[in-house]
């Protein structure tokens, strides 16, 4: 007669409970120990970020330490110091060069020439046509005047004939002192005049057609058929040209939308 009751085996289900909670314990122990060995990468990893980033930021500190003292210090230094010290660096090397060639037995000025191209050389020689003639124009009326009088004077050539008869026409008084008074005896020769005339007149014509020469240069864009064409680009350039820049370009490298 079934009762209701339960005829398992004694023992039987308590061993698989205990079976169940052992391995639940495993895995929860494993899954502790892996977030743990997990964690402790990750801590791991950003410590050692934070090493990098504290490295990086001392680097940094130090290259602007290094770059601070060095500003002031070429603070400190004289204007001119870097041109000086090219200079200076520049004549221990071409001491140097001249005492091998010389010692080769070679002619150093020579040397240097044939290594000179001619388009250097070019240049070199405008710069010196400028230094020996230079076109100042217009500073101010004082300078303008004084060049103008420099000019005149060269001018002047000395007449020994000329001299050697006024002073035998005016015995002592060709020697004038503060007592001497010689107003309305000096003539001037009709040659004389002619020449002061064709003087005045070389001025105004030279006044008139005077403008500053500009030097060309072979270096610079070239973007005008002939020179009242380049003066009228230079116009345009001067009032748009920051407006049309990036249009130029894009023509020119064939990338206009």
């Amino acid at each position: 007669m079934d009762t209701g009751e339960d005829h398992r085996e004694p023992g039987t289900s308590t061993g698989e409970e205990a079976t169940t909670t052992t391995a639940e314990v495993d895995s929860t122990t494993a899954s502790s120990s892996s977030q743990s060995t997990a964690a402790k990468a990750l801590h791991a990893q950003r410590m050692k970020k934070l090493r990098e980033l504290h490295a990086k930021r001392n680097e940094a500190r130090n290259l602007n330490h290094r770059d601070v003292v060095e500003e002031d210090h070429q603070r400190k230094l004289p204007k001119n110091w870097e041109a000086r010290r090219e200079r200076m660096e520049w004549k221990v090397n071409d001491d140097e060069k001249r005492k091998e060639a010389e010692e080769q037995g070679y002619d150093y000025d020579r040397l240097k020439v044939l290594e000179v191209s001619a388009a250097e050389a070019s240049s070199r020689d405008m710069r010196k046509r400028k230094k020996q003639n230079p076109d100042l124009g217009f500073s101010t009326f004082e300078d303008s005047s004084i060049r103008q009088y420099t000019s005149l004077t060269k001018q002047i050539k000395p007449d020994f004939e000329q001299y050697e008869k006024q002073k035998a026409e005016l015995g002592d008084r060709f020697y004038a002192t503060a007592n001497t008074i010689m107003q309305g005896e000096h003539k001037d020769s009709p040659e004389a005049i002619e020449k002061l005339v064709g003087d005045v007149n070389a001025q105004a014509d030279r006044r008139q057609k005077f403008s500053r020469r500009r030097t060309f240069n072979a270096e610079s864009e070239i973007d005008f058929i002939n020179e009242k064409n380049m003066h009228f680009n230079k116009k345009l350039s001067r009032f748009y040209g920051k407006y049309t820049s990036e249009t130029k370009q894009n023509i020119e490298r064939g990338t206009a939308v």
